[in-house]
């Protein structure tokens, strides 16, 4: 069950990146970044392929953290908090240095930096729930 919450985990996150970039900031991400709706077209399944195996990755991390907890303590919130917590820590400061060396705007900063915190925090929550929903099954 362990791969399979990672691969359910990046998913919920992939679709929260759907709605994040395309109907939440979409357009306010386009301009910051001067990315033209033809250019985002171009590569799409290899930037979507590739964006899915790192969520998958970063899922993975989390879960390791979720799994030093028993199996009670997993809730969708502690999950969450522990993927949020990931993500403020690591994801954020790491795009942050990428972005000022970039000189990045503070605004594109911001819709990624808290995107990667929100995708975090659902992959965590959704993959502790799902031991739940085993341990409900198998007790």
């Amino acid at each position: 069950m362990a791969h399979l919450e990672i691969i359910i985990g990046a998913a919920a996150a992939f679709m929260l990146g759907f709605g994040w970039y395309t109907f939440a900031f979409g357009k306010a991400w386009q301009t910051e970044t001067g990315i033209t709706d033809e250019e985002a077209q171009e590569g799409m399944l290899r930037t979507h392929g590739l964006a899915f195996l790192m969520m998958c990755v970063l899922s993975f991390g989390v879960n390791f953290v979720i799994n030093l907890h028993t199996i009670a303590e997993q809730t969708f919130i502690h999950g969450a908090f522990h993927g949020a917590l990931a993500g403020a820590l690591y994801a954020v400061p790491a795009t942050a240095i990428n972005y000022l060396y970039q000189r990045k705007s503070l605004k594109l900063f911001l819709i990624d930096a808290s995107y990667l915190v929100a995708l975090m925090a659902l992959s965590g929550g959704v993959m502790a729930a799902l031991k739940l929903g085993v341990v409900a099954v198998e007790g």
